[in-house]
């Protein structure tokens, strides 16, 4: 397994942040709230992951970019506790809640806790899981289907 955090994993598509924050659940563990959700995305890699620190929590641009450099840090070193124990594609964002700057090994228990939560919290929810992810794949090959009709009768 490659410890690395490429452009293929990252969160960067509007349309799927926004999905995520109307139909995502979350899990806390302090000072991380991981909002996720079992969004089917074009990505190779099951996880697409991105990382905020709330502007209203820490003031400062820089506090904020080195908090960031810290999240990213921990979950390129840890991604292995998610990777291996989902199997659909998920879309996540990371929040940081705390007003002040945590050492980075206090970060990576956080973030361990945090994905125990979340791998217990997508086994209860399984079934409807997948028939999310089914009934999501069927509406984007619905909405395909109709715009290669509509084409052909323009």
């Amino acid at each position: 397994m490659q410890y690395t955090l490429g452009k293929e994993e990252k969160l960067k598509s509007k349309k799927l942040i926004d999905q995520l924050f109307a139909e995502g659940k979350h899990v806390k563990s302090f000072p991380l709230r991981l909002i996720y959700s079992p969004l089917n995305h074009d990505g190779e890699f099951p996880i697409k992951v991105g990382f905020s620190v709330p502007k209203r929590n820490v003031k400062l641009a820089v506090d904020r970019n080195r908090i960031k450099r810290l999240m990213r840090e921990v979950y390129r070193k840890n991604k292995h506790l998610f990777l291996d124990n989902i199997e659909n594609k998920y879309v996540n964002m990371f929040i940081y809640m705390a007003k002040e700057e945590i050492k980075y090994t206090d970060l990576e228990l956080c973030l361990k806790k945090v994905s125990t939560k979340l791998i217990t919290k997508i086994k209860e929810d399984e079934p409807s899981v997948l028939n999310s992810v089914l009934l999501n794949e069927m509406n984007n090959s619905e909405k395909h289907l109709t715009i290669k009709n509509n084409k052909k009768d323009i």
